[in-house]
């Protein structure tokens, strides 16, 4: 039968901003804070976490939107987490809504979009690509 993913299921990620995830490291920015792209890749991987229990075998999801905001500098060597709560869905797309805290507080905050796949099927189609170029 078709997948069901319940709506207001829950993943969180956490990790200590390392020199590796700054915005310097990551050429967003030029200090030695949490770099923006890491904020989003750990609430892309809470998401797709949340996410994977629900999958059949050889499926995997790929993430298509994000509309994110990051509204409060971490520094190095303080913790942070991602959280993502599904909030819409259907056997092919999936909404949630992605917050991040540090230790102080709120962080970041949007919605992140991710499509459910044939892993299979979507490398083939991926690597076709290099038959184009």
């Amino acid at each position: 039968g078709a997948i069901v993913i319940k709506i207001g299921s829950k993943f969180s990620v956490e990790a200590t901003v390392s020199d590796q995830m700054s915005a310097a490291a990551a050429g967003s920015g030029a200090l030695p804070v949490f770099g923006t792209p890491f904020m989003l890749a750990m609430m892309e991987s809470a998401a797709m976490q949340c996410l994977q229990p629900f999958l059949e075998e050889g499926q995997g999801s790929v993430g298509t939107h994000l509309n994110v905001s990051h509204e409060s500098p971490t520094p190095i060597g303080m913790k942070v987490r991602a959280d993502a709560e599904v909030i819409a869905a259907d056997t092919k797309m999936v909404e949630f809504k992605v917050t991040a805290y540090d230790e102080v507080g709120l962080i970041g905050q949007g919605t992140h979009q991710r499509a459910v796949i044939a892993s299979d099927r979507f490398l083939t189609k991926c690597n076709a690509k290099l038959e184009k170029r």
